[in-house]
């Protein structure tokens, strides 16, 4: 966290995250022309914050996108900020970018435990249940298969989707549609990637949100951060997060 920190102490590392946390994906072309200071200066700030994982980088043919990643925040809150706090809203998971141009999200987080340990959290329906608000999500997990969110105490269909890849336990790709409300529903299917890379004793887990329309209701994306931060809570302590956002939907 100490990285985190020192990222945020900069005003001008806080404006960047600012500028993505308005328009997603951007170029560092695009992000230098809101600053005036130079080129170099701007790639400094973002490879600090790329250091600190609050940004996450994406290769899109010659263009080197940045994409704005809430988890660290999130791990925050979590650790220092909930404990204060009576009633929490998750605003900072709740991110409303209806400005941008392209709805893709992409979360990172690392994770101390195995590449096998952490497919079967992402893939079993009784361990997805802990840290994913209570719903489970089965499927066999080949490509074609089908896949169910459900509700584990009332069995209702959350939502729904299908395999697109599968190569455990490196990556997983499907398609999904919520189903929790009409609002939602009508959105219809985005899709969702699953990258896990061993990084010594840990893994990196990067999870891409995309397929969303411009404006897309954020029910569907704002919800990452806590899922994720809750994942390497269990997967790390065996414990479940038991902030007030994370058994909000319990």
């Amino acid at each position: 966290m100490d990285l985190v920190f020192r990222a945020l102490a900069d005003p001008t590392r806080r404006q960047l995250l600012d500028e993505l946390f308005g328009e997603d994906g951007q170029t560092l072309s695009a992000l230098e022309a809101r600053f005036a200071i130079t080129r170099f200066g701007v790639m400094k700030h973002l490879r600090l914050l790329e250091d600190a994982g609050l940004i996450v980088t994406k290769r899109r043919g010659r263009d080197k996108l940045h994409f704005l990643n809430p988890v660290p925040i999130r791990l925050i809150h979590d650790r220092w900020v909930s404990k204060y706090a009576q009633r929490w809203v998750a605003a900072l998971s709740d991110i409303k970018e209806t400005l941008e141009a392209s709805m893709e999200k992409v979360y990172e987080i690392y994770i101390r435990t195995t590449p096998e340990r952490l497919w079967e959290a992402i893939t079993d329906p009784d361990i997805r249940a802990k840290y994913q608000f209570g719903a489970t999500v089965a499927s066999e997990w080949t490509p074609g298969a089908h896949l169910e969110m459900a509700s584990r105490n009332t069995g209702a269909v959350l939502g729904d989707g299908e395999v697109i890849e599968a190569d455990p336990p490196r990556r997983l790709v499907h398609s999904m549609r919520a189903l929790w409300s009409d609002d939602v529903a009508q959105e219809g299917f985005s899709r969702v990637t699953w990258e896990i890379q061993q990084i010594n004793d840990s893994c990196c887990l990067t999870v891409t949100h995309d397929q969303l329309r411009e404006g897309a209701n954020d029910q569907l994306y704002g919800g990452w951060p806590m899922i994720l931060s809750g994942l390497k809570t269990w997967l790390e302590t065996g414990q479940l997060l038991t902030t007030p956002g994370s058994l909000m939907y319990l």
